[in-house]
């Protein structure tokens, strides 16, 4: 993809003047980062806003006690929160990206972010907008560990991840740190599942077979 015409994937930035667009288009670059790469992490400041064109970037934080929970993804036509946070507050990341799949972005350097900022009322519509789109689903995570039972989450995040498929490729470990709690919870669940006829687990992989069944436990989500 050329560095010209990324801008229109987005729909607040195809909205910036000329003049702006061209500061934007010829100060930025698009890049390609290889799946599985660590894009940023802990006590490092962030040099770049990444606005995703193709591919995955899954954020997560480890806890003092090692458990790793997953954040949120920034999918293609999104950026990232937590880069814009630490952007706008001059601070270093609490949290690690890493790439799930092979990631296109367009990377705006921190000077030029500033820049915009500043003189720019779209581009800070643009910016703000989706930080508060996804501050929501923040609060909505935190709510779920917090008060949604684990086996109608575990049904809603396999449903999620399997989407018209009956497979999910993750070991119990990954599964844990989707939702936030520990593998052997996960395992416990599962077993249940299994118990249950709606799943079937084996090495890497569950497999899906009453979906139905999952769907319902799902919809009792409060």
């Amino acid at each position: 993809m050329s560095n010209t015409n990324w801008i229109d994937r987005f729909v607040g930035l195809s909205q910036l003047g000329p003049e702006l667009r061209d500061q934007l288009t010829s100060r930025s670059k698009v890049i390609t980062v290889p799946t599985n790469t660590v894009i940023f992490g802990p006590d490092k400041a962030p040099e770049n806003l990444l606005l995703l064109l193709e591919g995955t970037v899954r954020v997560q934080q480890l806890s003092e006690g090692g458990r790793e929970i997953v954040l949120y993804r920034v999918n293609a036509g999104e950026s990232c929160v937590m880069t814009t946070a630490c952007l706008l507050a001059y601070d270093d990341y609490s949290a690690e990206g890493i790439t799930e799949t092979e990631v296109t972005a367009a990377a705006i350097p921190r000077k030029v972010f500033e820049d915009l900022i500043s003189t720019s009322e779209a581009f800070r519509r643009f910016v703000f907008t989706a930080y508060s789109r996804r501050i929501t689903d923040l609060f909505q995570v935190i709510e779920d560990i917090a008060f949604q039972r684990m086996d109608i989450r575990l049904a809603q995040r396999l449903l999620e991840l399997a989407g018209d498929a009956s497979e999910v490729k993750s070991t119990h470990q990954k599964m844990a740190a989707e939702l936030g709690t520990a593998r052997e919870v996960i395992s416990r669940q599962l077993q249940e599942f299994q118990r249950r006829n709606w799943a079937a687990q084996s090495r890497g992989t569950i497999t899906l077979l009453d979906k139905p069944a999952l769907e319902k436990l799902a919809a009792t989500a409060v």
